[in-house]
């Protein structure tokens, strides 16, 4: 009889990371359904990338505009009539956002196996939600697939053994990988060109809810657009700051700012490609631009994946307009690190953490 796995996803960044998944589950003779909470609920932020990955979502939470305790509760509740219906060996936690805890702490109530996707990250900032969510769920798990050796670490200081740690790689490339066709027919860099632009995106709360955070990314487009290109991907938190006090209309001044709605993922992923460089508070895109080489400046105090710094071609700083500028000017005069891509980032983790779940449940 074939082994029963349910993955739960809830937002952008993890759907990335399963596409891949019901392909192989299918090589395997795994039966593997996905059930998608609704956490990420709008058609430009989260159901285009659905579509455009051909996910097909066995059951839909539909969970949507909830506080974070009423989110996770009600997943929690929907959850449950779901896993006594499908009865998995193992459920699949990914990632670190409150879909993440929700699912994890509902399998380890209804005593089934827990195995999380991403397992080990690290910020050491516990003020950030999914620095929690990620060290209760690897709390619980009885399995942890890591994709960078910080984690393996980072697991063991919790008392996790050897055979519940599995080093497996990124399924972020192996979406990457996949989809490199249809991400190169993209048509986004049309009334942009190549190669010539840096490419912003900001969304973090601490970047961009107040009033001088805004003031802060003003200053610093102001300065990039004297000499550079600059493309800003808006997303949508940060366009209603904007709003909200009363200053995107300042934007529409800067010369040399090119400022563009969230992309779908084939898009974004070509706009990372051809950039010049990459300013960004984004986790999952510092280990994109570590794939494709692409220097990047992570605008934090700190990273869940240091990896992208010891070993790719990430940067973590504060706002500083002055040491931003000394940045570009060395990867402009290729004096900046050229990096190098982590060991297992090669296509084929997904592949990898269903076989080691196999090898878990036999």
């Amino acid at each position: 009889m074939s082994k029963k796995i349910l993955i739960v996803v809830g937002t952008r960044p993890n759907f990335v990371k399963i596409t891949q998944f019901k392909r192989y589950a299918k090589q395997l003779n795994v039966d593997l359904k996905i059930v998608h909470t609704g956490q990420h609920y709008d058609e430009k932020m989260s159901e285009i990338f659905l579509k455009q990955f051909t996910i097909e979502v066995d059951y839909l939470l539909n969970i949507i505009g909830k506080s974070p305790n009423s989110l996770i509760g009600e997943i929690m509740i929907k959850l449950e009539e779901i896993i006594y219906e499908f009865k998995p060996d193992l459920l699949l936690s990914v990632g670190d956002v409150n879909s993440t805890l929700a699912a994890s702490i509902t399998a380890n109530k209804l005593n089934v196996k827990l195995g999380h996707i991403e397992s080990g990250l690290r910020s050491f900032d516990r003020e950030m939600p999914e620095e929690v969510n990620r060290i209760l769920t690897d709390e619980i798990s009885d399995i942890c697939f890591v994709t960078e050796y910080s984690g393996i670490k980072n697991l063991k200081e919790i008392g996790k053994q050897d055979y519940q740690i599995a080093y497996v790689g990124n399924t972020m490339i192996d979406t990457l990988l996949s989809f490199d066709f249809e991400i190169e027919r993209s048509t986004v860099l049309e009334n942009i060109g190549y190669n010539n632009y840096i490419l912003i995106t900001m969304h973090r709360p601490s970047n961009v809810d107040a009033k001088n955070d805004l003031e802060k990314i003003i200053s610093l487009l102001k300065e990039l657009t004297i000499k550079h290109k600059v493309v800003f991907s808006m997303h949508p938190r940060t366009k209603n700051s904007f709003i909200n006090h009363n200053l995107l209309s300042v934007l529409d001044s800067i010369d040399n700012l090119k400022v563009i709605p969230p992309q779908n993922y084939f898009a974004f992923q070509k706009l990372i490609k051809y950039s010049f460089c990459v300013i960004t508070d984004s986790g999952g895109i510092q280990e994109e631009t570590t794939f494709r080489k692409i220097p990047c400046i992570t605008l934090r105090e700190n990273t869940e994946r240091p990896v992208t710094i010891t070993e790719g071609t990430n940067v973590l700083m504060s706002f500083d307009n002055e040491k931003i500028l000394s940045l570009l000017d060395a990867i402009k005069n290729s004096t900046f690190k050229q990096g190098t891509v982590p060991y297992l980032w090669d296509g084929k983790a997904t592949e990898r953490i269903l076989k080691k779940c196999l090898d878990f449940l036999s």
